[in-house]
């Protein structure tokens, strides 16, 4: 089985009002995106996680994080495993005491553990190849980020949420 590892683009919300998280791939010379479609819980820890920013209360991934330092365990690594009926599917790769663990997991928790940990994030190539899209922006001149931002929002009117429930 092939992996792909990526790494968190953003986190956007649709024409629909719909949060998607994007991961692209980090030597992706097809220019290829993965669009996981997650709950607006999810996609405010995620951005949280990946700005830097702190809640002012504990938020259920620190909670996990917390957990995890506490019992001495670390992650190793989120995989998003399969897509089945449009549901993406993840684990989680744990070092414990014990030994290693791989814990099933909805993807959005799983980046968004990651995201606080600075885990690695790996994609099947099949799930990349049957739910992945063009990256639109890797055609724009990066010089021109107005181009690239209207791209973009060109992709989130035409999407279609169904297509890629996570």
């Amino acid at each position: 089985m092939v992996q792909v590892q990526v790494h968190i683009v953003g986190v956007a919300v649709d024409s629909s009002a719909q949060h998607l998280i994007l991961l692209k791939p980090l030597d992706d010379d097809a220019g290829r995106m993965l669009p996981i479609w997650i709950g607006p819980q999810e996609a405010t820890s995620i951005l949280i996680a990946v700005e830097g920013a702190h809640a002012p209360r504990p938020l259920s991934h620190d909670l996990m994080k917390t957990l995890l330092e506490a019992v001495g365990a670390s992650v190793e690594r989120v995989d998003v495993t399969k897509i089945e009926d449009g549901t993406f599917y993840a684990e989680i790769s744990l070092r414990t005491q014990s030994g290693r663990l791989v814990l099933d997991s909805r993807p959005s928790d799983a980046i968004a553990i990651a995201a606080r940990v600075d885990a690695p994030i790996w994609v099947n190539d099949d799930v990349l190849e049957e739910a992945g899209i063009a990256d639109e922006n890797e055609k724009a001149d990066p010089v021109d980020e107005e181009a690239r931002l209207d791209e973009f929002r060109k992709f989130l009117d035409d999407v279609d949420p169904e297509d890629f429930q996570g």
